[in-house]
């Protein structure tokens, strides 16, 4: 097993404390934690950001110190992957990008100066790590921030477990059945020996699933998503803070660039396509939704790391950008195209865009139905994505009253809840003078 080595963190008089912030996955999933960085430091905190060296320079541009958390090799092998997308195969995937923090958290927590408070704010998939961490440093305070509503596992209505929606009629021994078949066939196999040789080896008693075990871990919890966006489920880890939308603006984002801003100044706002910083399999999905467009004389600016082929286009009405701040580009959208990743989801409803939402993996299917519940646009699965529904979804996104209403009652809802600050004080109260 890699690691790499824990960097002390340095802390003044004036401190409130430490927070250790460990995260991975997507730019989408590290936006959330730059945010709360940012305004803990506000208050007081000495902050560092653990998470892969992939994410780096947005670590240090947002000013927070950085620490690796793995490596470029290891972020790149679980990305390039397609059987991350595979339900059946995700869990074995991910584990593979997770193992080195069973070793690598606890040495940094350990590396936390021990004349203040500590605390480790974690990305959920990262709690068993964390556990780890505190076994090793009693009074380490774990605080767990759930992105999104499916992060945190519920047998209660709504129930989505990939493209199906569980009926409400659907009794409860058999929603609680079907979670634990998940379990037993394609999560615990995977993790459990490893994970639970970590646990007996830090004198901590093995865990029977790893799913449960998260919710199991962490303190305090944190949703990093409103309460009108998902309510409160009666089986969600408690104590839980109800949260928002953690959106995030880089200080350093330069303006959009002159080629795009040419582009949104040229012709009518076009369609924005994104299928997430992660998805690098998604070429032939893309080029059919330019299609589309361009069947109703829409425009198309592309977003993904690889420029996907094409169909034939006049330089007029598509652009492609490797990446492009959202919370810059979508003020200047007609729609949004996406897969339903949670950051991607929240910039939309903030921007008042209409939503496109085509799912792959993960909480994305429920992401997407939680769209549709708002009336802020429609879903389609993107493995069965046919041109004629995809050109009827477009074109009703495009010309609905009732969802442009939609999309601004959402966006009020967003900039009327508490802000980063606010939350960031009520998980880190001051200490009573």
């Amino acid at each position: 097993m890699t690691h790499t080595p824990s960097i002390p963190l340095a802390a003044s008089p004036a401190t409130a404390g430490t927070v250790l912030i460990a995260t991975l996955g997507s730019v989408g999933d590290i936006h959330p934690f730059l945010g709360l960085g940012q305004a803990l430091q506000r208050q007081g905190h000495a902050v560092r950001c653990m998470t892969s060296p992939v994410h780096a320079a947005r670590v240090q541009a947002s000013g927070l110190p950085f620490q690796p958390l793995g490596s470029v090799a290891s972020f790149e092998a679980v990305a390039d992957d397609p059987a991350l997308w595979d339900p059946r195969t995700a869990m074995t995937v991910v584990w593979r990008g997770l193992r080195n923090s069973l070793q690598a958290l606890p040495e940094a927590a350990l590396a936390l100066p021990a004349d203040a408070p500590a605390s480790l704010l974690v990305h959920p998939l990262l709690l068993p790590a964390a556990a780890l961490a505190r076994a090793r440093r009693p009074g380490l305070r774990v605080v767990a921030a759930w992105l999104a509503p499916q992060n945190l596992r519920t047998c209660h209505h709504p129930l989505t477990v990939g493209p199906l929606r569980i009926p409400r009629w659907l009794p409860m021994a058999l929603r609680q059945g079907l979670w634990r078949q998940i379990d037993r066939r394609y999560i615990d196999p995977v993790v459990l020996p490893e994970l639970n040789a970590a646990r007996v080896a830090a004198g901590l008693p093995p865990v029977a699933h790893f799913i449960p075990h998260l919710g199991a871990v962490p303190d305090q919890s944190v949703t990093l998503f409103p309460p009108w966006f998902a309510g409160t489920a009666p089986d969600w880890p408690q104590p839980l803070l109800r949260g928002r939308f953690p959106l995030f603006e880089p200080s350093a984002d330069p303006a959009l660039p002159q080629e795009v801003a040419d582009f949104l100044a040229a012709g009518t706002a076009p369609v924005v396509v994104t299928l997430g910083t992660f998805q690098r399999h998604g070429a032939p999905m893309v080029a059919q939704v330019v299609a589309a467009a361009r069947a109703l004389g829409r425009r198309t600016v592309v977003l993904g790391a690889d420029r996907p082929p094409m169909p034939p286009a006049p330089a007029d009405d598509l652009l492609w950008q490797p990446y492009l701040p959202l919370h810059q580009l979508l003020p200047h959208a007609a729609a949004l195209v996406h897969h339903g990743g949670i950051g991607t989801t929240a910039e939309a409803l903030r921007a008042a865009v209409p939503q496109l939402v085509l799912p792959w993996a993960f909480d994305q299917f429920d992401n997407a139905q939680r769209v549709v519940a708002l009336g802020v646009g429609h879903t389609l699965q993107a493995r069965r994505l046919r041109a004629a529904p995809l050109q009827a979804a477009l074109r009703q996104l495009l010309g609905s009253p009732a969802i442009a209403a939609a999309c601004r009652a959402s966006a009020e809802r967003v900039s009327a809840d508490p802000s980063l600050d606010d939350l960031c004080r009520q998980l880190w109260p001051a200490p009573a003078a």
